[in-house]
């Protein structure tokens, strides 16, 4: 009878478990269908992701085929959406650039991410290293971001790859100081001092205790810094200092407009459509998912709009 009714129990237990996952399933979509930043910025962000990937197959243009005689045509038939200054076809080369433009911003989020992480949670956990990591920081936080990054890209030469390492110098100072305030609201915490007193190594401490409860800022910080990427790497090419032509990107578009701005209008409205929605639609989903990771920053903004 005993472990008759010791199995009825645990079928009991299994089955509240089972209804609580439900639950929490049910009220985890409840609240992210009730985002609407981040629903929309999704949608936006798979719409342009879908376009850079699917696009080059649709498209019946070579993005580097020139011809001289259908220079600054303006959107038609034949060229949805007309051609530049050596007669490419625009939308194969806005649907190329998509490629670069979304490469280089998802590359350097990743790369200001990690490497932000690793100095963050070290100069976070480690005092002596804080000091210098910290200074280092700041010293490259006091230069403004595009002029650092003309500088980087001078020094290593125009290339795509040394656009991605120039801009990710530029941003992981900013991840850097995020993870390290996270670890430093960690580290005195009372568990912290509990795997100490036994014995745990810090590389234990910090990548197995510290680390996953610095992802979440970390992750809304890779959002924002995503968006900035592609406005600095579209800065740089308007400039002449970011993707060397002729590989196309948005940056380049819209630099090879600014020659011909009141000819062919078309060259630079195109492109910095593209270029807004998508920054827009990244930071929506950034401010969605610090919503969702923090409720109090948006319950204490609703707060102050009411008043």
């Amino acid at each position: 009878m005993d472990a008759l009714g010791s199995n009825a129990k645990r079928l009991e237990l299994s089955q509240v478990k089972q209804t609580l996952k439900k639950e929490q399933r049910r009220l985890q979509q409840r609240r992210f269908l009730s985002n609407t930043l981040m629903l929309t910025g999704n949608i936006i962000i798979v719409l342009i992701t879908a376009f850079a990937l699917v696009g080059p197959y649709l498209v019946s243009y070579d993005p580097y085929e020139m011809d001289p005689v259908k220079r600054l045509q303006p959107p038609g038939a034949e060229h949805l959406l007309g051609t530049d200054n050596f007669g490419r076809d625009l939308l194969t080369r806005i649907v190329y650039g998509a490629r670069v433009s979304i490469g280089v911003g998802f590359s350097v989020a990743l790369i200001s991410a990690a490497a932000g992480m690793v100095i963050g949670l070290y100069s976070g956990y480690y005092r002596a290293l804080d000091q210098v990591l910290m200074r280092i920081c700041d010293g490259l936080m006091a230069i403004p971001g595009i002029l650092l990054a003309i500088a980087l890209v001078a020094a290593l030469g125009p290339m795509t790859e040394n656009v991605i390492i120039a801009l990710g110098i530029v941003f992981i100072p900013y991840v850097a100081r995020i993870v390290r305030s996270a670890t430093l609201v960690v580290r005195e915490e009372t568990y912290i001092e509990a795997m100490k007193a036994q014995g745990a190594s810090a590389t234990r401490i910090i990548w197995m205790h510290i680390a996953p409860n610095t992802l979440s800022p970390l992750v809304v910080q890779a959002t924002f810094i995503f968006a900035d990427a592609i406005i600095t790497e579209a800065a740089l090419s308007f400039l002449g200092a970011g993707v060397p032509t002729p590989d196309p990107s948005w940056g380049n578009i819209l630099y090879d407009g600014k020659l011909v701005i009141f000819k062919a209008w078309w060259m630079t409205v195109f492109p910095g459509i593209l270029i807004i929605l998508t920054v827009m639609g990244l930071n929506f989903a950034g401010d969605g998912i610090r919503d969702m990771v923090d409720p109090h920053s948006s319950l204490s903004f609703k707060r102050k709009k009411k008043k």
